[in-house]
């Protein structure tokens, strides 16, 4: 049985081929050739990633982490504690700790784009796996129709199969019928 992407559509997409997207061809043509269609994603991401793409992912990882955060805070607390109770003579940074302001307003400056370029990232990532996730989940359902399809052809066939083994059986019966009766007319 011949088919083609044209029969496949109409059939299990209800629409015509010319209305198809191109990653439905594609998902009816690994349909038709019983390829497999899933891929690993990061994989494909991670190829076309340039080294400040990898930095920035790497930056956004440390800087949304605990164990920054709590780094972050201990600097603090030592920064000022340094300034307040050991420097108190040749403070390096004297209250209200103008320096300190300085060093975390440039990392504010700094660490936010990367974030958001790290996000800007996340989010193309996310479309290229809810594309894929599409993918997958039309070619499982084409799969199952098919197989609905097939089970439905071959119940069709044990019907087809069965009404003419019951004819058989009637015509025999009616022939031993037949014969039943002579012998009793006979006798």
């Amino acid at each position: 049985m011949n088919k083609t992407i044209d029969d496949l559509a109409n059939r299990w997409l209800k629409r015509k081929p010319d209305g198809l997207s191109a990653l439905e061809n594609r998902v009816l043509q690994s349909a038709l050739e019983r390829t497999t269609i899933s891929r690993d994603t990061n994989k494909a991401v991670a190829i076309h990633q340039t080294f400040g793409d990898r930095l920035a992912d790497t930056i956004a990882r440390i800087g949304g982490s605990w164990s920054f955060i709590l780094a972050f805070i201990a600097f603090l607390i030592l920064w000022t504690a340094g300034n307040v109770w050991l420097l108190t003579r040749d403070a390096f940074d004297p209250y209200p700790f103008i320096f300190l302001n300085l060093v975390l307003s440039m990392v504010a400056a700094l660490q936010a784009p990367v974030i958001m370029m790290a996000q800007n990232r996340q989010t193309e990532r996310d479309r290229i796996d809810a594309t894929h996730d599409y993918e997958v989940n039309l070619k499982a359902e084409i799969e199952i129709m098919a197989l609905h399809e097939k089970l439905d052809e071959l119940r069709h066939g044990q019907i087809i199969g069965m009404r003419d083994e019951i004819a058989k059986l009637a015509e025999q019966v009616k022939r031993i019928d037949d014969i039943l009766s002579k012998q009793r007319t006979s006798s």
